[in-house]
């Protein structure tokens, strides 16, 4: 039987989840190693801006120590949700934010640096990409890098999203598309450069849907606006419309037709941002998305229970770290640890996959609502 207390622990990938873990972990003492494929901390840009929820994210980042931190960098009144007509642009309903700013927003690259800050220098290795694990009959696993190298642990954490290399050691299941696609893109310096649309969007998130369509708007920090065009359609639709998606105006041009029929000033969003377009086909895990324990290996955040973009993911990501460092600082064994991490992430992410495909479908409602 490992102890917990002298394991040596992996976790493969440096997002939220994985971060959060490690965190927990050395506030605790013990050892850990993060690896992570990106060449650096700034290889890619990190998405838009994420509400923490007081009992995932919070709870998760007061287990890391850092919720004063984060709140010294997070923003209150983002937590504001402004619903438009799409054929007017009139306001149909205002929501937040909360009297007691419950669930402030953050730029995720800010909550990344947050994290990756509060480590102890080398924990994270970078450009080091796993290929795949094999559990090893002593109950511990090997992690097979691209490099053709090797190291054992008696713990590997696969936080390595949606597609994870981890994943298949435990699972068979593979994510599906969702019907939803989002196209990204942005407005730089918006209440100088963009007023009028700084406006529509308010201090948080603007939201404008029609049947199979939808226009989202989030503030972000220093003044951008990040964009979303939600369509219900095959994930090849641009095949079928004949767009090359590296052809920005291409891509922008089949956009305004989608939209013909909405408001001009909702249709700003698609005619002057400062950015590219940018393709992103929602998938999501088979629901419930369960395995028989492995010793040696356990999944956290999106490699578990992969789920539409709507609020829930990086918040459970977060959760799930807290709780395996939780567990592996309080059970005596690591095996003990992960099967009491498992047996309350499960049901947790069954509940929670529930509710993100619903609120996909307010997001995105197939008819006019």
């Amino acid at each position: 039987m490992n102890s917990a207390r002298d394991a040596r622990i992996a976790i493969v990938g440096a997002g939220l989840g994985g971060l959060t873990c490690a965190r927990v972990l050395q506030q605790h003492g013990r050892s850990v190693t993060v690896f992570e494929r990106e060449a650096s901390a700034d290889a890619r840009p990190q998405g838009g801006s994420l509400d923490m929820h007081p009992g995932t994210g919070q709870a998760a980042l007061g287990a890391a120590g850092l919720l004063d931190r984060f709140h010294a960098l997070a923003r209150p009144e983002g937590d504001e949700w402004r619903v438009l007509d799409f054929a007017t642009a009139a306001l149909r309903s205002q929501q937040g934010p909360s009297p007691d700013g419950g669930r402030p927003e953050i730029d995720r690259g800010q909550l990344r640096g947050l994290l990756l800050d509060s480590l102890t220098e080398g924990t994270v290795r970078w450009d080091r990409a796993v290929t795949g694990v094999a559990p090893l009959a002593d109950g511990t696993c090997r992690l097979l890098f691209g490099d053709g190298t090797a190291e054992d642990f008696d713990l590997v954490v696969g936080a390595d999203g949606a597609w994870s290399r981890v994943r298949p050691a435990l699972s068979p299941a593979v994510p599906g598309y969702t019907g939803v696609t989002f196209v990204e893109t942005g407005f730089d310096d918006c209440d100088t450069r963009h007023p009028e649309l700084a406006l529509l969007v308010g201090n948080g998130s603007m939201l404008a849907k029609g049947a199979g369509r939808s226009l989202v708007a989030q503030r972000n920090s220093n003044g951008h606006i990040r964009a979303y065009i939600a369509v219900r359609a095959p994930e090849d639709w641009h095949e079928a419309a004949g767009v090359d998606l590296g052809d920005q105006r291409a891509v922008r041009t089949y956009l305004l037709r989608l939209f013909d029929d909405w408001d001009e000033d909702l249709r700003y969003l698609l005619r002057n941002s400062d950015h590219g377009f940018v393709h992103r086909s929602l998938f999501v895990l088979p629901a419930p998305h369960t395995w028989d324990h492995v010793p040696g290996v356990t999944l956290l955040g999106d490699a578990a229970h992969l789920m539409p973009p709507v609020g829930l993911g990086a918040n459970l990501a977060m959760l799930d770290g807290a709780d395996l460092a939780h567990a592996l600082v309080t059970e005596s064994s690591v095996d003990d640890a992960v099967r009491a991490y498992e047996s309350i992430m499960l049901p947790r992410s069954t509940e929670a996959a529930t509710g993100s495909a619903k609120g996909l479908d307010h997001l995105v409602p197939a008819t006019d609502s």
